[in-house]
């Protein structure tokens, strides 16, 4: 028996879009009808969640057809989670999924080529061969769209990948290993973990060959979703 303090709201596109408030009329209802999922529900403890407009407005839910139906994002505020609608795909999203098409919005994950010219591929193997027996250039093959590579540099520990939006280390030792933090399996099986050594910016270690790999996003626009894939894509860098 349903609580009457409990409402199922099925996620309605349209409202999602226009942010809107009010209560629909059915002839609106209809014409977005196609949106509507009913094999997903979602259960809104009334009694503890009043949803309101940006105004302080309490938000109305919409009967009809034997359906109730609140504004996505009420659903949003409520588990206070992001909301991004992807008109390509015609979806609206709650929360982050797998990553997005421009760096922060929540729609599947778009991965480009890094363009490194013919100058960034000899500085990059020029910074590897710094070091002894670790001679052999690695780079990440892959960036979120819409991210940039700004700067290479060799450091005292390793070679740093600057973009716009994070920043790859490949190194020879494993900082990693001093913190604790959550093991996670990449996509092509390789084991990882993200750890948080400032308690602010998290970070994916993992190891590749002789040496490990570090990603960050210290803007923070970036998902860990979106750096995991891109984690999979650092490869030896092709001369």
């Amino acid at each position: 028996m349903r609580s009457k303090k409990m409402i199922i709201a099925t996620m309605v596109c349209g409202m999602a879009i226009t942010g809107s408030a009010g209560v629909y009329a059915g002839t609106n209802m209809e014409k977005i009808s196609a949106f509507l999922n009913h094999s997903i529900g979602f259960k809104v403890n009334g009694a503890a969640y009043s949803p309101v407009d940006n105004k302080g407005n309490k938000l109305a839910a919409i009967t009809y057809k034997d359906t109730t139906y609140l504004p996505v994002r009420a659903l949003a505020d409520a588990l206070k989670v992001p909301v991004t609608f992807d008109a390509a795909a015609n979806q609206v999203v709650l929360g982050t999924s797998s990553g997005s098409t421009t760096p922060g919005s929540g729609s599947a994950v778009t991965l480009v080529a890094v363009p490194y010219t013919a100058a960034q591929k000899s500085e990059i193997t020029k910074a590897f061969a710094n070091f002894q027996g670790f001679e052999t250039a690695y780079a990440p093959g892959q960036m979120v769209k819409g991210d940039v590579l700004q700067k290479i540099s060799g450091l005292s520990d390793g070679v740093k990948f600057q973009f716009k939006h994070m920043t790859v280390n490949v190194s020879p030792r494993d900082y990693s290993f001093d913190y604790e933090g959550k093991d996670v399996k990449l996509s092509n099986g390789t084991e990882g973990k993200w750890y948080s050594p400032s308690g602010d910016t998290e970070m994916l270690t993992f190891g590749l060959a002789d040496r490990f790999v570090t990603l960050s996003s210290p803007d923070k626009s970036l998902s860990k979703e979106q750096l995991e894939q891109v984690a999979v894509s650092v490869a030896k860098v092709n001369k």
